[in-house]
């Protein structure tokens, strides 16, 4: 677990104590601490303890050991009995905590607000092991049917054919069938994006908490696509899981994944017998947890930049007759919605997408604005510095059905950009014109009429 306590972590193996310190009060106040803090989540992070290096660094060690030492036999029995953990400087094994990974899962707990996080090896591995934990056989979920592709595969898929739990599939912004597929004393998560990928669709968060929270649910969402810009577990829901791949590494090198929650949820991932974590073994490298660590004091200038630009492109996308999906055009079904729930200064995200209706044009599109004007690059993830441009359908989106990507609105032509800050915003405009022209000379634009 990985709570936002006051005190530091010294560099020094201490002795077991004798005293009988009641860590569970002390959590509890230090919860309390947390939720008194402002709620911009670059403030929040702020306010999280600065970790220093052994010898007086002003960067934390790397803590690269696999298994840690005792200094009395004593100890070890105690850590294994739980009486003894990391919250006091004590630690077994990497698999379990590691003091580099810890300081990095208070960062994402002081992001999204919660009292604990845990981070892990892939975002696809926090997702599942949320899940994992909180359904058991039998059990059943109600999803949007507009997820990341691999979310998506393992609802549908996997999940059932290994674990007989189920998911119901809806539209997340029907709030009356979100309701009718809830089934009473089986039904467990709610499940759904903050920002859906990739067609970009904004989820009431608070009336779907609402929901939850009546019928005695379990919120998760994944909030990958707008880290910064929403802050779910401020607006009610229960866990908040990334792909810290994405936005918040921003350098398109490290895969890493997050969860965000309750202590008690976190903690009951963490048992030695029953927690998905612990057992599952999804572990992060306290290498890449340090470099992580040291990116996301930054991410609130980097999100803000991100929004600024797709902001200005979508709205000149638009202009020049294309069919643009971007929250922040006045058009968007979800518009309003968004501006009322996102934090001030982060606008509505870094994401666009540009419908091309066809997979022929889209890629003509791509093909273009890669090689002819280096406006950005085909591939696929999201957050890095350069624009990065995929046919959703066909990449990201291919584990679902044509009948299932119809449903979740996922057009066959469909480009999603993640925008990227790199060179001037004149410059990656000039380039985007320049393809667009000839893309029009082939007669393969898209009107917006």
């Amino acid at each position: 677990m990985a709570e936002l306590k006051s005190h530091n972590f010294c560099g020094t193996k201490r002795s077991a104590p004798d005293d009988s310190e009641d860590i569970k009060n002390d959590s509890k106040k230090s919860t309390a601490m947390i939720s008194s803090l402002l709620e911009d989540p670059a403030a929040a992070v702020a306010n999280t303890r600065h970790e220093f290096g052994e010898h007086g660094g002003v960067n934390m060690s790397i803590e690269a050991s696999a298994t840690f030492t005792v200094m009395e036999p004593e100890t070890m029995r105690r850590m294994f009995a739980g009486e003894l953990g990391p919250d006091r400087d004590f630690f077994i094994y990497s698999r379990h905590f590691n003091p580099t990974v810890l300081n990095l899962s208070r960062q994402m707990a002081a992001l999204e607000g919660t009292a604990a996080a845990y981070c892990t090896a892939s975002g696809m591995s926090a997702i599942a092991s949320v899940l994992l934990q909180l359904l058991a056989s039998g059990d059943h979920v109600v999803a949007s049917r507009t997820l990341y592709g691999g979310t998506h595969a393992l609802l549908a898929h996997f999940l059932p054919r290994t674990s007989n739990i189920t998911t119901s599939f809806v539209d997340i912004g029907n709030l009356k069938e979100v309701e009718k597929e809830i089934v009473e004393g089986k039904t467990k998560v709610l499940y759904f994006e903050s920002v859906s990928n990739p067609t970009l669709a904004v989820a009431d968060i608070p009336e779907l908490c609402r929901i939850g929270r009546e019928k005695g649910l379990t919120v998760v969402v994944d909030n990958t696509f707008a880290p910064m810009v929403l802050s779910p577990a401020r607006l009610g829901a229960d866990v908040v899981v990334h792909s810290i791949s994405k936005f918040i590494s921003g350098g398109a090198d490290i895969i890493a994944g997050a969860v965000c929650g309750p202590a008690k949820l976190v903690n009951s991932m963490m048992d030695l017998r029953q927690g998905s974590l612990m057992l599952l073994g999804p572990t992060m490298n306290a290498k890449v947890a340090f470099e992580l660590s040291e990116r996301i004091p930054h991410l609130s200038l980097r999100m803000k930049e991100h929004c600024r630009r797709a902001s200005v492109f979508a709205k000149r996308m638009r202009k020049a007759g294309l069919k643009v999906i971007y929250p922040g055009l006045p058009d968007h079904p979800h518009h309003h919605l968004m501006k009322s729930l996102a934090n001030p200064e982060y606008g509505f995200g870094g994401m666009l997408c540009i419908d091309m209706e066809t997979e022929e044009r889209a890629n003509k599109l791509m093909n273009l604005l890669q090689n002819t004007t280096q406006f950005g690059f085909i591939a696929v993830s999201l957050g890095y510095y350069e624009t990065l441009m995929s046919c959703s359908g066909s990449s990201t989106s291919s584990e679902m059905s044509g009948q299932e990507k119809e449903l979740a609105g996922i057009s066959p032509g469909l480009v999603r950009m993640s925008i990227g800050y790199m060179g001037t915003l004149e410059q990656k405009w000039s380039q985007f014109e320049k393809a667009l022209a000839k893309v029009q000379d082939m007669g393969l634009s898209i009107s917006n009429n």
